[in-house]
């Protein structure tokens, strides 16, 4: 970088959204230790002068996330159950990668794992740590979509993000031109990609799974966003398409609340009620 590039930084280092693309760059910066601050200046400081003062500034932000995130996991840990010793090698493994978990919203999440582990462990392993600190918000916002579509089916514990259904087999499948029933996720907003987004990241398995034929004499106890629907189907020879969270997925689940989708619990009593009785 010229000198005349840092000075730029030393004359406005605040960010504005219609700033341009050059200014938006040379505003990264302030990241690097190229801004001036206070007594430093940057044009006057040598390579190595400039690179103490960016490992301070690295050094300054990681304590305030992980001071950020110590702070919220006490507001989210009881008082009134009694506590356990955290694994040292899983302590500290999580704040080394907590003190670069820089997003607002990704840290409440990295708090509440801490609280979780202090009152029952166990529950996030290190693998999934690693997952998460790769995550980002967008990432983390399409999991938040699609838990908040996943269903929980009669006792199962693990979601199922539910694809469609079809007719395997029966007579009735030479009376019908279509067997197979889309959901259509993506006109609620969570299109095919964002499907491979969470696969790629290691949340959602790669190919879809089919349960085994429907009993049409038993209920189905189908629940979505904590509404409940009890599914009868009207043949014995339907089932339901998913797309299955993998391990790590589950673990993550238990951190996201989803937000009710109205129009998609709309959408899939219309979807079932051509083949299933619902109540």
């Amino acid at each position: 970088m010229k000198d005349s590039d840092i000075l730029i930084l030393s004359e406005d280092g605040e960010s504005t959204s219609d700033a341009s693309a050059r200014k938006k760059v040379l505003l990264l910066g302030r990241q690097l230790g190229l801004a001036t601050e206070r007594e430093y200046r940057p044009a006057n400081a040598s390579v190595a002068e400039r690179a103490k003062h960016r490992a301070d500034k690295l050094s300054s932000q990681y304590q305030t996330n992980v001071e950020t995130i110590f702070s919220l996991a006490i507001s989210y840990t009881p008082s009134d159950v009694t506590g356990v010793e955290l694994d040292p090698d899983w302590s500290h493994q999580f704040f080394m990668m907590a003190e670069q978990i820089h997003n607002r919203k990704m840290q409440d999440l990295w708090a509440r794992i801490l609280s979780s582990e202090i009152v029952n462990p166990g529950n996030f392993s290190l693998r999934t740590l690693a997952i998460l600190k790769q995550l980002t918000h967008r990432e983390a916002q399409i999991l938040e979509k699609a838990l908040g579509m996943a269903a929980k089916v009669n006792n199962e514990q693990r979601l199922k993000l539910i694809s469609g259904y079809r007719l395997s087999g029966g007579i009735g499948q030479y009376f019908r031109k279509i067997t197979s029933v889309n959901l259509g996720l993506s006109q609620f907003g969570l299109p095919y990609s964002s499907i491979l987004t969470l696969v790629d990241a290691g949340i959602i398995h790669s190919s879809e799974f089919e349960t085994g034929l429907l009993n049409n004499k038993t209920p189905i106890q189908f629940a979505v966003q904590g509404i409940q629907m009890k599914l009868t189907p009207k043949s014995g020879n339907l089932l339901f398409s998913y797309y299955r969270l993998t391990p790590i997925g589950d673990e993550l689940a238990q951190l996201v609340l989803p937000k009710p989708d109205q129009e998609y619990l709309k959408a899939l009593q219309l979807l079932f009620a051509k083949d299933f009785k619902i109540e």
